[in-house]
């Protein structure tokens, strides 16, 4: 499995230059992507996952592009955004869950996202809004995972959360199958990554071995 961005380019209605151009190549099972507040990383995920379209260039996979094939993204990618309200849509978890399900067709969305659920009895109908922090991200993810894709995208994922939920999240996401591409300013989130990305500025500044780029982050 692999994604590649060829000469990627994002700018803003004004024409000034937010990330790239970037030309990688994301073949790696556990790639993270580290830099301050700015430098890109939210607008790179964005770009992956056929949210944004690039204003040069293109990024490809599965055997096309973003701009050829971005409605079928969804099939293959799905991303859990730092900010959780901007992903929730429903009244209920039960209509959260099966939601993604249903745009791809599953006739037995409902019945995948009640199972889905039994390790939390009793959630079915509580009010999206009414949860914490971490049972919505738990959503999030939930929502992606029941969808079968084949990477998974995680901004900040464990911004918001105690210690207890960021042990927790870290220990789930280690024994999923799918690629990860993991965005965080926060280098723990990132170490057992077996490459990083440094953006800087929308450019990158460094890649390479985890240990490495994260030293050399940190040390900046």
């Amino acid at each position: 499995m692999s994604l590649t961005l060829e000469n990627a380019q994002v700018d803003d209605p004004q024409g000034r230059r937010i990330l790239g151009p970037l030309s990688l190549q994301l073949s790696e099972s556990r790639i993270g992507v580290v830099g301050n507040n700015g430098c890109g990383k939210s607008t790179l995920l964005r770009l992956l996952a056929a949210l944004q379209m690039p204003s040069q260039g293109c990024v490809r996979g599965f055997g096309t592009t973003t701009q050829e094939q971005g409605e079928q993204w969804p099939r293959w990618v799905g991303v859990v955004f730092q900010n959780t309200d901007h992903q929730l849509l429903f009244p209920t978890v039960i209509e959260e869950l099966a939601f993604g399900m249903k745009q791809l067709g599953w006739p037995d969305a409902e019945a995948r996202a009640q199972q889905a659920l039994a390790e939390r009895p009793g959630w079915a109908y509580r009010r999206v809004h009414e949860l914490s922090g971490g049972e919505k991200k738990w959503v999030c993810l939930r929502a992606v995972l029941l969808m079968q894709t084949q990477v998974l995208l995680l901004d900040e994922p464990s911004s918001g959360l105690d210690q207890g939920q960021r042990r927790q999240l870290r220990a789930e996401l280690a024994g999923l199958e799918q690629q990860q591409i993991i965005a965080s300013h926060d280098p723990q989130d990132l170490q057992h990554c077996e490459r990083v990305i440094w953006l800087e500025q929308g450019r990158v500044r460094a890649e390479g071995a985890a240990s490495e780029v994260l030293e050399a982050y940190l040390d900046a």
